[in-house]
Parts: C-alpha cells; sequence; structure tokens
C-alpha cells in the first residue's frame, strides 16, 4: 500500500494583511483556522503570532503557547510556530544572536509544547520580481551558521524534529552536514520552496524538482521532503512529488499575494488533489510514526 501524504498548512507567514489581506492576525483566528485546516485534511499546522496592535510579527513564546494549546485542544496535529526572520525588519524585534534568535523555541521545548520547529540552514536575498521592476530594495534572510548550529542544538536537547526552508540547492547541502554533527537530532524533514513571485531558488516546474530531489538524494538519503514555497501556485507540483513519495505544504503564507481562498480551502484543493492521485492525506499519528522512521536512517 502507498504511504499517505502529509499535508501542512501554513497559515499567515510575516507578510501581515497589506500583502495577503486573508490572513489570521489575532490569536482566537489563529487557532480557529489551525483547527480548521486540521478537519479539513491537515496533520501539520504552521503559524506566526502577531502584536495584534500592529500587526507585526511578534515572536513571544507565551503568545505561540497559547496558539499551540488552542489548536491542541480541539484538533490533534503537529502545530509549530516560525522565528524571527532575521535581517527583513518586518518583526517587532531584530535577534541580537542566535540564543535570541531561539529562545522562545527553547522554552516551548522545555514547557513539552514542540514537536518540530524551523531551522533555516542558509542566507538568501528576498526580492520580489515586481519589486525588483519598480525600484524597490528587499533585504538578505540572515541564518548564519551559528543560528543554525542553535537552532538545531534546541532541536536536539528537547527532541524537537527540524522544519528545513531549502530556499537554495545549497540550503540541502549545509543543512545535511550540520544535522551530521548534531547528536541526538531528529532528522530534519526538507522543505523544497519554489516561488513564482520571489526572485531566489526554482520556480514551480518537474524540472526543478527533479534537480533538488537528485541532490537531497546524495546528501540526506531517506529524509522526509515536501514542495512548498512563497508567492506560489504549488498544484503543478502536486503530483510529482507525490509520484515520487513527497509531500505538500499549501496556505496563505504561501500563496501568491492576494489569494482570494482561505486556509481551509486551500487544504481542501490539496486533499482533492491527493485523493485524485489515489493517495490518501496522512493523520497525524501516521506523520509522526512515518518521521520517526526516518531517524533510523544511515
Amino acid at each position: 500500500m502507498a504511504e499517505p501524504v502529509w499535508i501542512e498548512a501554513a497559515l499567515n507567514g510575516p507578510w501581515g494583511r497589506g500583502l495577503q489581506p486573508g490572513i489570521p492576525v489575532s490569536v482566537s483566528e489563529i487557532v480557529a483556522e489551525g483547527i480548521a485546516a486540521a478537519e479539513a485534511g491537515a496533520a501539520i499546522v504552521h503559524f506566526h503570532a502577531y502584536d495584534e496592535a500592529t500587526g507585526r510579527q511578534q515572536d513571544d513564546w507565551e503568545i505561540y503557547a497559547r496558539i499551540i494549546e488552542g489548536i491542541r485542544a480541539r484538533a490533534d496535529v503537529i502545530a509549530y510556530p516560525t522565528i524571527p526572520l532575521a535581517g527583513s525588519g518586518l518583526g517587532a524585534f531584530e535577534p541580537a544572536g542566535a540564543r535570541d534568535r531561539f529562545r522562545h523555541i527553547d522554552e516551548l521545548g522545555r514547557r513539552g509544547l514542540l514537536e518540530w520547529t524551523v531551522v533555516d540552514p542558509g542566507s538568501v536575498n528576498f526580492a520580489r520580481l515586481d519589486a525588483i521592476a519598480a525600484g524597490e530594495p528587499g533585504f538578505v534572510y540572515l541564518n548564519p551558521e551559528s543560528h543554525v548550529g542553535e537552532g538545531l542544538r534546541v532541536s536536539a536537547a528537547h527532541g524537537i524534529r527540524p522544519s528545513y526552508a531549502i530556499y537554495e540547492p545549497g540550503f540541502s547541502r549545509l543543512g545535511a552536514a550540520l544535522a551530521a554533527r548534531s547528536p541526538g537530532l531528529r532528522t530534519p524533514v526538507y522543505r523544497l520552496m519554489f516561488s513564482d513571485r520571489f526572485a531566489w531558488g526554482f520556480p514551480p516546474r518537474d524540472w526543478a524538482l527533479e534537480a533538488h530531489l537528485r541532490l537531497l538524494g546524495e546528501v540526506a538519503p531517506g529524509a522526509a521532503w515536501m514542495v512548498a514555497g512563497l508567492g506560489v501556485d504549488i498544484d503543478a507540483l502536486i503530483e510529482p512529488a507525490v509520484a515520487r513519495g513527497g509531500h505538500v505544504r499549501v496556505g496563505l503564507e504561501d500563496a501568491i499575494f492576494g489569494e482570494a481562498r482561505s486556509n481551509r480551502a486551500l487544504v481542501d484543493a490539496a486533499v482533492r488533489r491527493v485523493r485524485a492521485l489515489g493517495r490518501d492525506p496522512a493523520t497525524t499519528a501516521e506523520v509522526r510514526r512515518a518521521a520517526a522512521r526516518t531517524d533510523s536512517v544511515p
């Protein structure tokens, strides 16, 4: 029997409603949309917390704890937060260093609230193609090796699984090398990031997926992976990803800016695509079991 397909819902992102009007911002909104995504078939829910007064990202462990506990009170899902988007200026504070960057993850881990966390193994220029054409500057998303190492240290200390965003192919190489030197670390999940709107990485094309997978097969054989992205419609990659044993992330964080559909509708559409391919969406228990099997892969 074919393995079930993991579906992750990324509920909001760092954008604010100026770019993505439909995102949930308040704790109650995020909790409600996380529960709705789980009811639609998502086994994994990812989110950013906000300062409700300003609409800017706020990486406070207490806010994240309220969101996680609120979602889990109604749905058994893997619910995990982001980290500060260092270098972007989008958040309410800029971390002073590696420990500051992951302090909320450390605290949530101490309290047993996290199964997964974001650790992004590399820095990248963030620039939208339309902004480049208009002469507007982007920013460098900063992930120095010291920050990646701290994220992996915290992950190993609390038994949390890192979720790597692979914006550029070299992120897989660095992420695999750093994971290999981290005793006790759970095998990271590799989120292969595609975009139609940002000038990094690959567009959502079959050849691009194949390139990512060939490299991943060399540096992290057996690791779980999914297709995802920012400013992108990932639908064209669902069929080839599922055929190759991969998984799928959708949601308003990842969607093209101005997306009219809700997070629940995006998850519904992904579930329909997966079922049309003769596969089932994974339950949360199935995701946990499958992810645990990768930990024994050399």
